[in-house]
């Protein structure tokens, strides 16, 4: 998790980048194949900074997008303690720990069954540059040999985000690492006036604006980005949550 692959992360990167078509990139490709070769049921990548959770780079679908996105917006998690200590967390059984740790989270990760969690933070030094996350929708913790490739996709994880930044020059950023930290704050903000309209929690705020998204094919960036300008709305009087006609 250093920038230095051992022998098993240059394996994997070696592979993954065989794989490398349009539409495939190096975060996708790595997240499932994580999944794969670890006993888990998703994966996630995400960037982190020194204020929080930024762009979430590459997920599996299902479950474990639901936690990154619910990472992203509450701003607690595994994945937030991970990058703020640079120590992994592993979480085997999230409702005996989870609900007193992270309350809004927890009350997410059992709402879609996911049993454990499990976050590894990708640093160079005193620099933090993301998380890599493993979803289980069971209970149980990582046996050595689990754990040791886990970390060794860890390893992997944070030589592609040092590789895609390097491709980029010293003073540009590559563009799968610039998507919008800006969009993540937008989510967040949104999610707190959707939760004030609507009078529900800020996971089920979340929930509302996750739906709508999937309802109407759009992305939740740009749904946020409409709550925000006041171009939509959600209240609890049976609203279509299109705001003012």
């Amino acid at each position: 998790m250093t920038g230095i692959p051992t022998t098993r992360a240059q394996e994997i990167l070696s592979t993954l980048v065989d794989c490398v078509r349009p539409g495939r990139d190096l975060p996708v490709l790595l997240v499932a194949a994580c999944a794969a070769n670890v006993p888990v049921s998703g994966a996630g990548l995400a960037l982190m900074t020194d204020t929080g959770p930024g762009a979430i780079l590459a997920v599996t679908d299902g479950p474990a997008r639901v936690m990154e996105e619910l990472q992203a917006s509450l701003g607690e998690g595994p994945c937030v303690d991970a990058s703020d200590s640079g120590h992994m967390v592993l979480q085997p059984d999230l409702a005996v720990t989870a609900p007193e740790r992270w309350p809004e989270f927890a009350a997410g990760a059992l709402s879609v069954s996911i049993g454990a969690v499990f976050a590894f933070p990708l640093h160079v030094g005193a620099i933090r540059l993301g998380v890599l996350d493993l979803y289980r929708d069971s209970v149980g913790g990582l046996d050595d040999d689990e754990l040791a490739e886990a970390l060794a996709f860890a390893d992997a994880a944070t030589a592609v985000l040092l590789s895609l930044q390097a491709t980029a020059g010293p003073s540009a950023m590559h563009p799968l690492l610039s998507t919008s930290v800006a969009d993540r704050a937008e989510v967040h903000q949104a999610t707190g006036m959707i939760a004030e309209q609507a009078d529900v929690s800020l996971l089920d705020a979340l929930a509302l604006l996750r739906g709508r998204a999937f309802a109407t094919d759009r992305g939740i960036a740009d749904l946020a980005g409409d709550v925000l300008k006041r171009l939509l709305n959600f209240t609890d009087d049976g609203d279509d949550g299109r705001g003012p006609h």
